[in-house]
């Protein structure tokens, strides 16, 4: 596999640490190859610079020091060492549990008082003998232990809880849990993350304010605090409990069953045509659509191979990530995606089938706005920079105030253009991260022009 599948990766952030090695390297990978073989110190994480492609290999990961926001960098951390919980018998448990099950805090496993060690950093330098952690050099079957502070207790084990199994006992026995897809049908019981974790659940606003609510997502199974795929991402994921990391993917395996899909598909728009599978290949404005496999003009994270089930097939109109209707990237460097004219779905499917390869241009009314927009209710929900806007219930990449609730007469459906709160235009927060807000790509009514 890929060397970057054994590290967390967290963007935009940068952590405070004292032990570190600068390189010069090219991208990620080879970061990680200098983490890999670091001989200063033991590697736990590294920060990558994009722009200046700078590698920093550290000794301390996030839950060591404190971490703070840097636009440019994306933070590494390997995933062994933010284990909170044991695989089996913990021979790799490399967390910072440091006392015993009777809470007896561990003697260093570099000291030899009050107890002489027969397990020493030196002597087993890869079993991850750090300060006074519980670990298992030997690979007792007891699991994690360490020596004790106690002169009359030479060792006592550690209480590390197992890390979430990929059993859920039902009525009728043991099942295994997995998930098909990108696991948005996942209705399993999982609740604590890839690193261990526990989930915050769905109902609570603390640590992390969220618009994910049953309330709002009421088809998405936002129960108790189980993982969960309500918005489309690779698998399932979950907000934390811990107030340093707001969400983090679980550790879902991928079911060797395959359920049975539908090979056709739907050969015409019905509702947002997710289920949409024809061939049509051009855009409402005539631009032809670019290969989902390819990443020239626009680079972009819709690749076949990482969304397995949502049809992404040559260079056909599709919509996996639940827009209003099927659209796809273009071939015109200019202009980055587009809707596409599918035909709707009038009386049986057969009828429209065998035009499905031919490009159908359907007039759309047109979208504008009077005075500042106040009133604007149209579905336009893209800036003037082409970004895509965030929902107005939604916390999620910024915090904010504008929220239904709030408003309750400002329209604030979805994840559309609006103008609550009297600004020269209508607007929305974006889904990037970077860019809190713009105005959206909307033009003025002609004020002779019939609403």
């Amino acid at each position: 596999g890929d060397i970057l599948d054994d590290y967390l990766r967290t963007d935009g952030v940068w952590i405070l640490t004292r032990n570190k090695q600068f390189y010069k390297t090219n991208n990620e990978k080879e970061c990680a190859e200098k983490c890999e073989a670091e001989r200063n110190f033991n590697c736990r994480a590294f920060l990558f610079t994009r722009k200046i492609l700078q590698c920093l290999t550290l000794a301390e990961n996030a839950k060591m020091t404190v971490m703070f926001n840097s636009t440019d960098a994306v933070l590494y951390e390997k995933k062994i060492y933010l284990l909170q919980c044991k695989r089996g018998i913990g021979k790799d448990y490399r967390g910072m549990e440091a006392k015993t099950r009777r809470g007896i805090p561990c003697q260093k496993w570099a000291e030899k008082n009050p107890h002489n060690p027969n397990y020493t950093p030196e002597k087993y330098p890869n079993a991850g003998l750090d300060e006074n952690y519980c670990r298992n050099p030997d690979e007792d079957e007891s699991g994690p232990w360490c020596y004790t502070t106690d002169p009359d207790t030479r060792f006592d084990y550690c209480n590390i809880p197992e890390c979430e199994g990929q059993v859920m006992h039902t009525g009728e026995g043991p099942t295994v849990e997995c998930m098909q897809c990108n696991g948005e049908d996942y209705h399993g019981e999982v609740s604590r993350t890839e690193s261990g974790l526990e989930c915050q659940r769905w109902d609570a606003q603390e640590p992390h304010m969220h618009g994910f609510t049953l309330k709002h997502f009421p088809e998405k199974d936002l129960k108790m605090n189980y993982c969960r795929n309500p918005d489309g991402e690779l698998r399932p994921w979950c907000f934390t409990t811990s107030p340093t990391k707001r969400w983090e993917y679980c550790n879902i395996p991928r079911c060797t069953t395959h359920q049975a899909v539908s090979a056709r598909g739907s050969q015409c728009l019905s509702g947002k045509g997710e289920g949409y599978r024809g061939r049509i290949a051009v855009t409402e404005s005539g631009n032809a659509c670019q290969h989902w496999n390819t990443q020239f003009p626009h680079k972009h994270g819709w690749r076949p191979d990482r969304y397995p089930c949502k049809g992404l097939e040559e260079n056909y109109c599709r919509n996996p990530d639940g827009e209003k209707r099927p659209w796809c990237y273009t071939i015109n460097s200019s202009v980055w995606w587009e809707y596409c004219a599918i035909p709707h779905c009038d009386g049986t499917e057969l009828e429209i089938a065998g035009m499905s390869n031919v490009p159908v241009q359907v007039p759309l009314s047109e979208e504008c706005y009077r005075g500042k927009g106040q009133n604007y209710r149209g579905t336009t929900s893209t800036t003037v920079s082409g970004k895509k806007c965030q929902a107005w219930n939604s916390m999620f990449p910024h915090r904010h105030e504008k929220t239904p609730d709030r408003f309750p007469n400002a329209d604030l459906r979805e994840n559309y253009c609006r103008n609550p709160d009297g600004d020269n235009s209508p607007w929305c927060f974006t889904t990037d991260p970077s860019t809190t807000w713009e105005y959206c790509n909307l033009k003025r009514c002609d004020d002779h022009t019939q609403e």
